[in-house]
């Protein structure tokens, strides 16, 4: 079965472009190096709810906007392997600094995950 990485962070509304931009070349990087899929989906019907929610979650601020993201491995063993080889990627180092992310990463946050339904 698949193996899946999660991620939910607030990206500020001005810093979108950035933010795609870099999403556009951590999906190539990640995808070279071996994932099988890499998405990054913005937030379109995430209401705050009364107990939790996506907005909850970031702690949004008014002017923000909630990302989620995903990326697909054959396997937790290949996730391993292929996140390896990205982050010694030198394309992505610049990324890695958080004074130059376009979005809080204290706020961020993520997972792996079994793939237990396939249909």
């Amino acid at each position: 079965m698949s193996y899946v990485d999660g991620f939910v962070l607030p990206v500020p509304n001005k810093n979108m472009a950035a933010y795609r931009k870099m999403a556009r070349l951590a999906g190539k990087v990640w995808r070279e190096h071996g994932a099988l899929d890499y998405k990054e989906c913005i937030a379109d019907d995430v209401k705050p709810g009364k107990h939790t929610s996506f907005p909850q979650s970031v702690k949004l601020k008014k002017d923000e906007t909630v990302i989620f993201s995903f990326i697909v491995y054959k396997s937790k063993a290949d996730r391993n392997r292929v996140n390896k080889k990205v982050m010694s990627d030198p394309r992505l180092a610049a990324m890695m600094d958080p004074k130059k992310m376009p979005f809080d990463g204290k706020r961020m946050f993520w997972g792996g995950f079994k793939t237990f339904v396939d249909i």
